[in-house]
């Protein structure tokens, strides 16, 4: 039996177009159209099964929609982070409150700086990436916040992108889809990995939910790569928030509701 699965969520804010962009060239985004797709996103998790909490804009916070990025969930804890751009900081005190409903919460200290698109869980392992936005110290204090736990904790540099999970995700079956030219690969020994056609280098960020894997529906070379597979894939059209320096994990932050131990690799 499948226990309940709950994803905070939060809506797109007007002045998403003054987002912050690392690797990406500024290009306008449509930010109606950008709100239909988060609203499409919302109702792709809904349809599978999935409770969502969706918080109110923050007018003010261009890039609040991206809740991944100052906390992470796992099943005993909630660790809020300091995020590595000073400008997203204030989006953490609203998703501290949410999530203190499902979760003790637990915070970094500075000069900690981590996002939490680089913390990648698969069961009672999580990696955490060595980006231009998670440092060193941020990457021991959380390490020492989740082993307290019983999780194994491996750090994994970051090159060329912006967070561990733009260069690889968790999949299921003891599976990681990865771009293998963004991180060392071999941080990964032990599971399958599976990588993303030349033609897709950005299509490593992939969300797992339940037994479904979704991706961005502009990458129909790592749908079929993965539907060859055998994992049943969900795409959904992406390309407003994309050029936000966005993926499918970004905007939700999934967990097990009511779970005080990891069972699976899964969400």
């Amino acid at each position: 039996m499948r226990r309940p699965v709950t994803a905070i969520t939060r809506q797109v804010s007007a002045s998403i177009n003054n987002c912050e962009l690392s690797f990406h060239a500024r290009q306008p985004i449509d930010v109606a159209k950008a709100m239909a797709q988060h609203k499409a996103y919302e109702d792709c998790l809904a349809g599978l099964g999935v409770r969502i909490v969706s918080l109110p804009a923050e007018p003010e916070l261009p890039d609040a929609v991206f809740v991944e990025d100052p906390a992470v969930v796992v099943d005993e804890v909630a660790v809020i982070s300091i995020m590595g751009a000073p400008s997203r900081r204030p989006e953490a005190s609203s998703l501290a409150e949410a999530l203190s409903h499902y979760r003790p919460i637990k915070f970094l200290v500075e000069p900690a700086t981590l996002d939490g698109g680089d913390v990648l869980r698969a069961g009672r392992f999580i990696f955490v990436g060595l980006s231009q936005r998670t440092n060193q110290e941020g990457i021991a204090q959380s390490s020492d916040m989740f082993r307290v736990y019983d999780y194994q904790v491996q750090s994994v540099e970051v090159r060329g992108c912006l967070h561990l999970k733009s260069a690889c995700s968790y999949i299921g079956h003891d599976t990681v889809l990865v771009n293998r030219s963004l991180i060392d690969a071999e941080r990964f020994r032990g599971f399958e990995l599976v990588d993303v056609p030349d033609e897709e280098p950005a299509a490593a960020n992939a969300l797992l939910v339940q037994d479904v894997v979704i991706i961005p529906a502009s990458f129909p070379k790592t749908r079929a790569l993965l539907e060859q597979r055998g994992f049943r894939v969900q795409t959904i059209d992406l390309s407003e928030l994309q050029k936000a320096e966005a993926g499918v994990t970004c905007t939700s932050i999934i967990f097990n509701h009511g779970a005080t131990a990891v069972e699976d690799r899964g969400v």
